[in-house]
Protein backbone atom coordinates (compact mmCIF):
# COMPACT_ATOMS: atom_id res chain seq x y z
CA UNK A 1 0.00 0.00 0.00
CA UNK A 2 1.38 3.81 -1.00
CA UNK A 3 2.09 5.92 1.93
CA UNK A 4 -1.46 7.78 1.30
CA UNK A 5 -3.46 4.35 1.10
CA UNK A 6 -2.29 3.73 4.46
CA UNK A 7 -2.85 7.16 6.14
CA UNK A 8 -6.25 7.60 4.67
CA UNK A 9 -7.17 4.19 5.97
CA UNK A 10 -6.12 5.15 9.43
CA UNK A 11 -7.92 8.24 9.55
CA UNK A 12 -11.26 6.39 8.26
CA UNK A 13 -10.65 4.61 11.24
CA UNK A 14 -9.29 6.93 14.06
CA UNK A 15 -10.30 10.62 12.75
CA UNK A 16 -11.84 12.80 15.38
CA UNK A 17 -15.44 13.86 15.17
CA UNK A 18 -15.35 18.01 14.14
CA UNK A 19 -17.87 19.90 12.70
CA UNK A 20 -15.58 21.58 10.08
CA UNK A 21 -15.16 17.97 8.96
CA UNK A 22 -18.92 17.83 7.87
CA UNK A 23 -18.96 20.54 5.34
CA UNK A 24 -17.30 21.95 2.44
CA UNK A 25 -17.99 25.76 2.67
CA UNK A 26 -15.27 27.55 1.83
CA UNK A 27 -16.48 30.25 4.91
CA UNK A 28 -16.51 26.80 7.55
CA UNK A 29 -13.28 25.40 6.58
CA UNK A 30 -11.60 28.94 6.96
CA UNK A 31 -13.26 30.09 9.79
CA UNK A 32 -11.77 26.40 11.07
CA UNK A 33 -8.53 26.80 9.78
CA UNK A 34 -7.54 30.34 11.26
CA UNK A 35 -8.32 29.18 14.59
CA UNK A 36 -6.89 26.69 14.71
CA UNK A 37 -3.42 28.06 14.23
CA UNK A 38 -1.57 28.23 17.51
CA UNK A 39 -4.71 27.36 19.20
CA UNK A 40 -6.16 23.58 20.20
CA UNK A 41 -8.62 22.15 18.87
CA UNK A 42 -10.79 21.91 22.12
CA UNK A 43 -9.89 25.26 22.67
CA UNK A 44 -10.99 26.52 19.69
CA UNK A 45 -14.29 24.54 18.99
CA UNK A 46 -16.80 26.92 21.35
CA UNK A 47 -15.13 29.51 19.68
CA UNK A 48 -15.96 28.12 15.90
CA UNK A 49 -19.40 27.41 17.30
CA UNK A 50 -19.99 31.02 18.35
CA UNK A 51 -19.11 32.72 15.56
CA UNK A 52 -20.73 30.54 12.84
CA UNK A 53 -23.87 30.81 14.89
CA UNK A 54 -23.86 34.66 15.17
CA UNK A 55 -22.17 34.98 11.43
CA UNK A 56 -23.57 32.13 9.82
CA UNK A 57 -22.73 33.48 6.17
CA UNK A 58 -19.79 35.61 5.52
CA UNK A 59 -21.25 38.32 4.81
CA UNK A 60 -22.64 38.70 8.49
CA UNK A 61 -18.83 38.10 9.38
CA UNK A 62 -18.49 41.31 6.60
CA UNK A 63 -21.23 43.77 8.12
CA UNK A 64 -19.98 43.55 12.10
CA UNK A 65 -18.67 45.75 13.53
CA UNK A 66 -14.69 45.13 14.60
CA UNK A 67 -15.02 45.38 18.29
CA UNK A 68 -17.85 42.85 17.95
CA UNK A 69 -15.50 40.56 16.03
CA UNK A 70 -13.21 41.21 18.58
CA UNK A 71 -15.10 40.61 21.76
CA UNK A 72 -15.99 37.39 20.00
CA UNK A 73 -11.72 36.65 19.35
CA UNK A 74 -10.78 36.97 23.10
CA UNK A 75 -9.25 35.02 24.60
CA UNK A 76 -7.51 32.89 21.32
CA UNK A 77 -4.49 35.03 21.25
CA UNK A 78 -2.67 36.27 18.15
CA UNK A 79 -5.55 38.94 17.09
CA UNK A 80 -4.16 39.83 13.87
CA UNK A 81 -5.81 36.63 12.81
CA UNK A 82 -9.40 38.16 13.86
CA UNK A 83 -8.24 41.27 12.18
CA UNK A 84 -7.23 39.86 9.33
CA UNK A 85 -10.55 37.51 8.92
CA UNK A 86 -12.75 40.49 9.18
CA UNK A 87 -10.97 42.33 6.37
CA UNK A 88 -10.83 39.17 4.44
CA UNK A 89 -14.66 38.79 4.91
CA UNK A 90 -15.35 42.43 3.39
CA UNK A 91 -13.21 41.58 0.17
CA UNK A 92 -15.40 38.40 0.16
CA UNK A 93 -18.57 40.16 0.80
CA UNK A 94 -17.90 43.23 -1.11
CA UNK A 95 -15.62 42.95 -4.07
CA UNK A 96 -16.36 38.69 -5.08
CA UNK A 97 -19.79 39.21 -4.57
CA UNK A 98 -19.67 36.95 -1.33
CA UNK A 99 -18.63 34.01 -3.42
CA UNK A 100 -15.20 32.18 -2.35
CA UNK A 101 -12.22 32.37 -4.79
CA UNK A 102 -11.86 28.65 -5.48
CA UNK A 103 -7.80 29.01 -6.93
CA UNK A 104 -5.23 28.84 -4.28
CA UNK A 105 -3.46 31.94 -5.71
CA UNK A 106 -6.49 33.49 -5.43
CA UNK A 107 -7.23 32.26 -2.09
CA UNK A 108 -4.24 33.64 -0.53
CA UNK A 109 -4.04 36.82 -1.58
CA UNK A 110 -6.40 37.51 0.98
CA UNK A 111 -5.48 39.05 4.27
CA UNK A 112 -4.12 36.87 6.67
CA UNK A 113 -4.34 33.81 4.55
CA UNK A 114 -0.67 32.12 3.49
CA UNK A 115 0.25 28.54 1.94
CA UNK A 116 -1.23 26.67 4.61
CA UNK A 117 -4.62 28.19 5.05
CA UNK A 118 -4.23 28.23 1.12
CA UNK A 119 -4.11 24.58 0.68
CA UNK A 120 -6.41 23.53 3.51
CA UNK A 121 -9.31 25.65 1.64
CA UNK A 122 -8.77 24.60 -1.70
CA UNK A 123 -8.09 21.01 -0.89
CA UNK A 124 -10.92 21.01 1.78
CA UNK A 125 -13.88 22.80 -0.26
CA UNK A 126 -12.43 22.58 -3.75
CA UNK A 127 -10.83 19.46 -4.15
CA UNK A 128 -7.70 21.34 -5.40
CA UNK A 129 -4.50 18.50 -5.58
CA UNK A 130 -2.21 21.00 -3.59
CA UNK A 131 -0.09 19.64 -0.31
CA UNK A 132 -1.24 20.89 3.27
CA UNK A 133 2.04 21.62 5.65
CA UNK A 134 1.30 22.03 8.98
CA UNK A 135 3.37 21.45 12.55
CA UNK A 136 1.54 17.91 11.90
CA UNK A 137 2.68 17.37 8.61
CA UNK A 138 6.35 18.74 8.95
CA UNK A 139 6.70 16.54 12.13
CA UNK A 140 5.25 13.47 10.30
CA UNK A 141 7.22 13.92 6.54
CA UNK A 142 10.35 14.55 8.95
CA UNK A 143 10.23 11.12 10.67
CA UNK A 144 8.66 9.11 7.77
CA UNK A 145 11.43 9.90 5.08
CA UNK A 146 14.09 11.08 7.66
CA UNK A 147 14.76 14.58 6.65
CA UNK A 148 16.94 16.27 8.89
CA UNK A 149 16.94 20.17 7.18
CA UNK A 150 15.56 22.13 9.98
CA UNK A 151 11.64 23.12 9.05
CA UNK A 152 12.20 26.82 10.23
CA UNK A 153 14.86 27.18 7.65
CA UNK A 154 13.64 28.26 3.87
CA UNK A 155 15.40 25.40 2.21
CA UNK A 156 13.50 23.52 4.61
CA UNK A 157 10.29 24.96 4.26
CA UNK A 158 10.75 23.88 0.37
CA UNK A 159 12.25 20.47 0.79
CA UNK A 160 9.03 19.66 2.87
CA UNK A 161 6.63 21.22 0.73
CA UNK A 162 7.91 19.39 -2.78
CA UNK A 163 7.95 15.91 -0.54
CA UNK A 164 4.41 16.83 0.58
CA UNK A 165 3.41 17.45 -3.03
CA UNK A 166 5.20 14.15 -4.33
CA UNK A 167 2.83 12.11 -1.55
CA UNK A 168 -0.46 13.94 -2.00
CA UNK A 169 -3.20 11.48 -3.52
CA UNK A 170 -4.24 13.52 -6.77
CA UNK A 171 -7.43 12.01 -6.95
CA UNK A 172 -8.90 12.82 -3.14
CA UNK A 173 -5.99 15.84 -1.68
CA UNK A 174 -8.83 16.73 0.66
CA UNK A 175 -9.06 13.17 2.27
CA UNK A 176 -4.91 12.48 1.99
CA UNK A 177 -4.73 16.25 3.53
CA UNK A 178 -6.92 15.57 6.30
CA UNK A 179 -5.39 12.34 6.68
CA UNK A 180 -2.16 13.28 7.52
CA UNK A 181 -2.85 15.85 9.86
CA UNK A 182 -4.86 14.14 12.09
CA UNK A 183 -2.31 11.28 12.19
CA UNK A 184 0.38 13.77 13.44
CA UNK A 185 -1.94 15.12 15.76
CA UNK A 186 -2.77 12.12 16.92
CA UNK A 187 -0.49 9.03 16.73
CA UNK A 188 2.94 10.87 15.35
CA UNK A 189 2.55 13.01 18.29
CA UNK A 190 5.51 15.37 19.13
CA UNK A 191 6.03 13.19 22.91
CA UNK A 192 5.72 9.53 22.71
CA UNK A 193 4.44 8.84 19.61
CA UNK A 194 2.89 5.48 19.32
CA UNK A 195 5.85 3.73 16.87
CA UNK A 196 4.96 0.13 18.11
CA UNK A 197 1.43 -0.01 16.83
CA UNK A 198 2.38 2.40 13.90
CA UNK A 199 0.55 1.58 10.13
CA UNK A 200 3.79 3.42 8.35
CA UNK A 201 7.00 1.23 10.76
CA UNK A 202 8.31 -0.51 7.81
CA UNK A 203 9.24 2.00 6.08
CA UNK A 204 9.43 5.05 8.65
CA UNK A 205 13.04 5.92 8.21
CA UNK A 206 13.19 7.21 11.78
CA UNK A 207 11.72 4.20 13.37
CA UNK A 208 14.47 1.99 11.28
CA UNK A 209 17.14 4.21 12.91
CA UNK A 210 15.85 5.02 16.16
CA UNK A 211 15.49 8.84 15.85
CA UNK A 212 12.01 9.31 16.20
CA UNK A 213 12.64 11.39 18.94
CA UNK A 214 15.67 13.54 17.23
CA UNK A 215 13.05 14.70 14.33
CA UNK A 216 12.27 17.20 12.90
CA UNK A 217 14.88 19.58 13.65
CA UNK A 218 14.15 23.00 14.74
CA UNK A 219 16.48 25.68 15.40
CA UNK A 220 15.79 27.56 18.51
CA UNK A 221 12.96 30.31 18.48
CA UNK A 222 14.34 33.98 19.15
CA UNK A 223 14.49 34.51 23.34
CA UNK A 224 11.15 35.38 24.81
CA UNK A 225 11.60 39.19 26.09
CA UNK A 226 10.44 40.60 29.54
CA UNK A 227 7.77 43.03 29.08
CA UNK A 228 7.20 45.33 32.36
CA UNK A 229 3.52 46.92 32.65
CA UNK A 230 1.74 49.15 34.67
CA UNK A 231 -1.67 49.83 34.23
CA UNK A 232 -3.84 52.95 35.83
CA UNK A 233 -7.71 52.07 36.50
CA UNK A 234 -8.35 56.30 36.74
CA UNK A 235 -12.14 56.71 38.28
CA UNK A 236 -13.63 60.00 38.84
CA UNK A 237 -16.40 60.53 41.11
CA UNK A 238 -19.48 58.61 39.46
CA UNK A 239 -17.37 55.45 39.20
CA UNK A 240 -16.82 56.25 35.15
CA UNK A 241 -13.19 54.92 34.06
CA UNK A 242 -10.88 55.24 31.57
CA UNK A 243 -9.58 52.78 28.41
CA UNK A 244 -7.04 53.17 26.04
CA UNK A 245 -7.38 52.18 22.25
CA UNK A 246 -4.42 50.30 20.77
CA UNK A 247 -5.18 51.35 17.38
CA UNK A 248 -0.99 51.16 16.09
CA UNK A 249 0.50 48.14 15.15
CA UNK A 250 1.85 46.09 17.79
CA UNK A 251 0.36 43.38 20.06
CA UNK A 252 -3.12 43.88 20.91
CA UNK A 253 -3.98 46.25 18.05
CA UNK A 254 -7.12 47.32 17.98
CA UNK A 255 -8.09 45.97 21.58
CA UNK A 256 -8.51 47.84 24.73
CA UNK A 257 -6.69 48.34 27.49
CA UNK A 258 -6.06 50.71 30.53
CA UNK A 259 -3.75 53.59 30.40
CA UNK A 260 -0.29 52.26 30.68
CA UNK A 261 3.11 52.75 31.13
CA UNK A 262 5.47 49.93 29.58
CA UNK A 263 9.17 48.98 30.24
CA UNK A 264 11.26 46.57 28.71
CA UNK A 265 13.06 46.45 32.13
CA UNK A 266 12.30 46.08 35.01
CA UNK A 267 11.60 50.25 36.45
CA UNK A 268 12.29 51.21 40.46
CA UNK A 269 8.76 52.75 41.95
CA UNK A 270 10.57 56.04 41.66
CA UNK A 271 10.72 55.52 38.17
CA UNK A 272 7.25 54.39 37.40
CA UNK A 273 6.13 57.81 39.64
CA UNK A 274 8.43 59.68 37.18
CA UNK A 275 7.04 58.82 34.38
CA UNK A 276 3.41 58.97 35.50
CA UNK A 277 3.97 62.50 36.61
CA UNK A 278 5.49 63.30 32.80
CA UNK A 279 2.92 61.42 31.09
CA UNK A 280 -0.04 61.95 33.09
CA UNK A 281 1.01 65.85 34.67
CA UNK A 282 -0.23 64.35 37.75
CA UNK A 283 1.38 63.24 41.05
CA UNK A 284 1.16 59.43 41.24
CA UNK A 285 -1.20 59.04 44.37
CA UNK A 286 -2.51 55.34 43.63
CA UNK A 287 -2.82 52.18 45.74
CA UNK A 288 -1.87 48.96 43.97
CA UNK A 289 -4.27 46.35 43.33
CA UNK A 290 -1.15 43.68 44.13
CA UNK A 291 2.33 43.42 45.11
CA UNK A 292 2.61 41.04 42.65
CA UNK A 293 2.34 41.03 39.56
CA UNK A 294 0.20 39.26 37.28
CA UNK A 295 2.18 37.37 34.41
CA UNK A 296 1.29 36.61 30.92
CA UNK A 297 3.13 34.73 28.66
CA UNK A 298 2.58 35.50 24.40
CA UNK A 299 5.07 33.55 22.00
CA UNK A 300 7.66 36.51 22.19
CA UNK A 301 7.10 38.34 25.56
CA UNK A 302 6.76 37.52 29.05
CA UNK A 303 4.69 40.22 30.65
CA UNK A 304 4.49 41.43 34.41
CA UNK A 305 1.85 43.80 35.21
CA UNK A 306 0.85 45.92 37.90
CA UNK A 307 -2.78 47.60 38.13
CA UNK A 308 -2.68 50.51 40.30
CA UNK A 309 -6.19 52.15 41.28
CA UNK A 310 -6.09 56.24 41.25
CA UNK A 311 -9.09 58.23 42.23
CA UNK A 312 -9.31 61.66 40.32
CA UNK A 313 -11.29 64.88 40.58
CA UNK A 314 -13.85 65.23 37.65
CA UNK A 315 -11.68 67.98 36.42
CA UNK A 316 -8.60 65.70 35.97
CA UNK A 317 -10.25 62.80 35.14
CA UNK A 318 -11.53 65.44 32.15
CA UNK A 319 -8.28 66.41 31.62
CA UNK A 320 -6.53 62.91 31.04
CA UNK A 321 -9.37 61.87 29.35
CA UNK A 322 -9.13 65.01 26.36
CA UNK A 323 -5.27 65.03 26.28
CA UNK A 324 -5.23 61.33 25.53
CA UNK A 325 -8.72 60.68 23.36
CA UNK A 326 -9.28 57.68 26.05
CA UNK A 327 -12.91 55.73 26.14
CA UNK A 328 -15.31 56.13 28.58
CA UNK A 329 -16.81 53.44 30.12
CA UNK A 330 -17.42 51.89 33.50
CA UNK A 331 -17.68 48.62 35.63
CA UNK A 332 -20.71 47.17 33.76
CA UNK A 333 -20.13 48.37 30.61
CA UNK A 334 -16.40 47.62 30.42
CA UNK A 335 -17.37 43.73 29.71
CA UNK A 336 -18.38 44.46 26.40
CA UNK A 337 -14.93 46.16 25.05
CA UNK A 338 -12.80 43.19 23.25
CA UNK A 339 -9.71 43.23 25.40
CA UNK A 340 -6.41 41.13 25.89
CA UNK A 341 -6.74 37.76 28.45
CA UNK A 342 -4.32 39.47 30.22
CA UNK A 343 -6.60 42.44 31.21
CA UNK A 344 -10.05 40.45 31.27
CA UNK A 345 -8.94 38.16 34.18
CA UNK A 346 -8.47 41.51 36.42
CA UNK A 347 -11.80 42.48 35.30
CA UNK A 348 -13.21 39.46 36.74
CA UNK A 349 -11.25 39.58 39.33
CA UNK A 350 -11.39 43.04 40.60
CA UNK A 351 -13.77 45.24 38.62
CA UNK A 352 -17.50 43.32 37.83
CA UNK A 353 -19.78 43.18 40.62
CA UNK A 354 -17.65 45.74 42.46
Amino acid sequence: MSFSSIICEWYNENKRDLPWRKTTDPYFIWLSEVMLQQTRVNQALPYYNTFIKRFPKVCDLAKADENEVLKLWQGLGYYSRGRNLHKAAKIICYELGGKFPTDFNDIKKLPGIGNYTASAIASFAFKKPVAVVDGNVYRVLARYLGITTPINLPEGEKKFSSHAQELLDQKQPDLHNQAIMEFGALHCTPKKPNCLFCPLQKKCVSFQLDKTSELPVKLKKTKVKNLYIHYFIFENEQKSILLHHRNFDGIWKNMYVFPALEYIKKPTLKQVSLDFKSKFKLKLDAQRYSNKPIQHLLSHRKIQAYFWKVNLSQADFEKIQETHIYQITNNHDIKNYPVPVLVQNFIHAYLLDN
